[in-house]
């Protein structure tokens, strides 16, 4: 029997920038023209940022952030497990980790996006769809992505 990695979850403020461009070329979000340092900012600017780092290795493994006004309304996003780690129930301790850190600060109003294949993840965590809102993306500067 194959023994299960073990897993810690930390709350950080920065990261080795190349272990998160892995994770976010595992969840298919990354551009070659992107600049890793700017990853920097990205988690400061987080309210929270979540990394399971497995233990043996010391690698991040998987991550989610928060981002919050800090008073009223937050947003879950960029949640992503290396595809070797998934189906072990990492996902679901980050954004519960995340749920608690927002309620503890005393956030309430809590949303995700959520990519159609992961929709039944979010659904198996509490969210659900918001019937008569539509997400939308400003098309500005460095945001070129498909509609």
């Amino acid at each position: 029997m194959l023994k299960r990695p073990a897993i810690v979850f930390k709350t950080v403020k920065e990261w080795n920038p190349l272990e998160i461009v892995r994770l976010y070329r595992a969840g298919g979000w990354w551009r070659d023209e992107w600049d890793p340092s700017r990853l920097a900012a990205l988690m400061q600017g987080s309210f929270f940022f979540v990394l399971a780092v497995d233990a043996d290795s010391g690698e991040a493994v998987g991550m989610g952030r928060a981002i919050s006004d800090g008073a009223s309304d937050a947003y879950i996003q960029d949640v992503v497990v290396l595809p070797e780690f998934r189906g072990q129930g990492i996902g679901c301790q980050i954004v519960e980790r995340l749920i608690s850190h927002l309620e503890g600060a005393g956030i309430g109003w809590i949303a995700a996006v959520s990519n159609p294949d992961t929709e039944g993840f979010y659904e198996s965590l509490g969210f659900r769809r918001m019937i008569g809102f539509v997400p939308m993306l400003y098309r500005g500067a460095g945001h070129d992505l498909p509609v």
